[in-house]
């Protein structure tokens, strides 16, 4: 298995399993920013180079956290991160804004959020439906030619909007949702990224924790936690999704390996450019998840997961 590959039409080369910090400053119960700093250290490392923000995640404090932990160390680094929704100073959220004046506001902000001299690779983080992705886009593409963006990708976005945006400005990645209990991209975004030359980026490739067994029900969640609104995280839909636990676990035991490798190994399956970027806060997490790179998955073991594995996710994403 290829542990490396360029980004779309970039010359950034990542490793193709990256970090999320996300849940390092927000939305995932918990969080300890020294235990994070080492994270991302240890990170870099065990030869991790991708890593994954978004100025929304903590209101600002996650672009904050990346930058003070990398701070000396951008030339190791591949860095991406997002404008589009929008936070007050309390948390609160505000909607979306893809006006072409905010995107360069949103832009300067996570810079001086960062400490950088520029972004390597600037998504949009979901799409604005008052404003044409062509303008998004085009706002975009001004980032790039002013030096404070490298790179340009999308997040959530279908195969249309996609083509239409890559005709304005090279899209380098896709960002979506893709696991083992999300399929979707499968149908059509696959084949419109290949075509393009657009890497494609799962998140939550672990099913946001789900994948790897740890969850049994909700008394697992910290009070705080977002999934506890989640409809994949009612009681009921627990008890249903563990279906897919079962299926991942006995591949794992048969090949000595945890749930998690399996999860992201099969997803690294798909294609010699696709990355993940599974979240974790902890070094042995990270480790783990690193570890998925070693693992090799056959004919046989596809062909049980395409019979085994329930077709029907229980709760919507969001």
């Amino acid at each position: 298995m290829k542990h490396s590959t360029i980004l779309g039409n970039s010359t950034l080369k990542v490793n193709r399993i990256g970090l999320g910090c996300m849940g390092m400053s927000e939305f995932y119960g918990s969080f300890n920013e020294q235990e994070s700093i080492n994270t991302l250290h240890k990170a870099i490392d065990l030869g991790v180079n991708f890593f994954d923000t978004a100025d929304m995640y903590g209101s600002g404090d996650n672009e904050k956290l990346i930058g003070k932990a990398f701070k000396g160390r951008w030339d190791a680094v591949v860095l991406a991160t997002k404008f589009g929704v929008m936070r007050g100073p309390n948390g609160e959220w505000l909607g979306l804004n893809g006006q072409p004046e905010y995107i360069k506001k949103a832009c300067d902000q996570s810079l001086l959020n960062l400490g950088a001299e520029s972004i390597d690779l600037y998504y949009m983080h979901r799409q604005d439906r008052k404003v044409e992705i062509e303008e998004i886009v085009g706002a975009m593409s001004d980032l790039v030619k002013h030096g404070k963006v490298k790179y340009i990708g999308l997040s959530e976005v279908d195969p249309d909007t996609l083509r239409r945006a890559h005709k304005i400005h090279p899209i380098t990645a896709l960002q979506t949702e893709y696991s083992l209990w999300s399929r979707e991209p499968e149908q059509e975004l696959f084949d419109v990224c290949k075509e393009l030359g657009i890497t494609f980026v799962s998140y939550s490739p672990l099913g946001r924790g789900f994948l790897t067994g740890a969850i049994k029900s909700r008394a697992d969640f910290e009070a705080s936690d977002f999934r506890l609104s989640n409809p994949r995280f009612t009681e009921e839909a627990i008890k249903e999704n563990f279906k897919f636990i079962e299926v991942i676990d006995q591949l794992a035991k048969n090949k000595g390996v945890t749930k998690a490798q399996i999860a992201l190994s099969w997803i690294l399956s798909q294609n010699d450019e696709i990355t993940a970027i599974p979240g974790t806060r902890k070094i042995h997490r990270l480790e783990e998840n690193l570890g998925a790179l070693n693992v090799e998955l056959n004919q046989v073991d596809f062909d049980v997961i395409e019979a085994s594995m329930p077709k029907i996710t229980i709760g919507n994403r969001y």
